[in-house]
């Protein structure tokens, strides 16, 4: 075709500024991907301990399912709790049994009633549990409460710095990639300028002079992008083993990381790179439009 083969001359003739294109695209997609690979892992950390009980209220030896539901409706008029669940005295006995099957000395004289009813609380944000906190503190038949702040807030603090951190990095690689696009375009739409303007003597459409160019920044962001996708794919496949032994009790990461060949770790990594080729073929084709409208009037 006319338009590919426009595409591979402009690329052939200037090597030197299609490997700079090249290299800033693949740059922005290496970082920006990390970048999206760790807010993605802390955000299903995240969710994971969202949709765990949060908050563990033990309950004074003579409170019961009264005092639990008193304080069931207390917190359940903030609006901020996700869920509350009761555990009597016998439930957690079973628990207790199951948690040290393996070990008979930690099972001899433990009945019901030495140990404390409970109540399991989660938030519908992991940001409400210090008020969920204070709003338990003092309240009738309440013993002890068990909250984890510092698990807590470190995934709070971690995930709200990848995402500050990594989204701004990440927009200002785009802004740099789009700048040298559009460069490199202008420079090539100036070197051709005499025989754009034959083009459009001769009556050639306007969509016939521009479409050679969005497709070469296209090109450069799709070879850019593929090639930092091929990247991350081997890294990722690299570190899976270290990934599963840390995070393989989390059921997302449990399924995605189980095998190299799973279905849902191959298509994850294929819609990655898809995504990646997308964007970056996108991208690219925006940045050489912006210096059309430009330079190209």
């Amino acid at each position: 075709m006319p338009i590919t083969r426009d595409v591979k001359t402009h690329i052939r003739r200037s090597p030197y500024q299609a490997m700079a294109a090249t290299l800033t695209m693949f740059l922005t997609f290496l970082v920006g991907g990390v970048f999206f690979l760790a807010t993605m892992t802390s955000v299903m950390v995240l969710g994971y301990f969202e949709g765990k009980p949060q908050i563990t209220v033990f309950l004074t030896p003579k409170a019961g399912q009264l005092e639990a539901d008193n304080l069931k409706a207390k917190l359940e008029s903030t609006g901020k709790v996700a869920s509350t669940q009761y555990v009597s005295k016998e439930e957690a006995l079973t628990i207790y049994r199951q948690q040290n099957q393996n070990d008979p000395l930690l099972l001899e004289m433990v009945t019901a009633d030495i140990l404390p009813a409970s109540l399991e609380v989660s938030a519908t944000d992991p940001q409400y549990l210090s008020e969920l906190v204070t709003a338990i503190e003092g309240t009738e038949g309440v013993d002890e409460v068990v909250y984890q702040r510092d698990v807590v807030d470190s995934l709070l603090s971690w995930t709200n710095a990848i995402r500050l951190v990594g989204g701004t990095l990440a927009l200002l690689l785009v802004i740099d990639s789009l700048l040298i696009i559009g460069t490199v375009i202008a420079m090539k739409i100036a070197l051709k300028r005499e025989e754009i303007e034959i083009l459009m003597l001769v009556g050639a459409s306007p969509w016939a002079i521009r479409a050679p160019f969005v497709l070469e920044g296209g090109v450069y962001g799709l070879v850019g992008a593929g090639l930092a996708s091929v990247i991350l794919g081997a890294l990722i496949a690299w570190l899976r083993p270290y990934l599963f032994s840390f995070l393989g009790s989390i059921p997302p990461f449990g399924m995605l990381l189980g095998s190299l060949t799973s279905p849902v770790f191959l298509i994850s990594i294929a819609v990655f790179i898809a995504a990646n080729l997308l964007v970056g073929f996108i991208l690219g084709a925006i940045g050489s439009s912006i210096a059309l409208r430009r330079y190209l009037k």
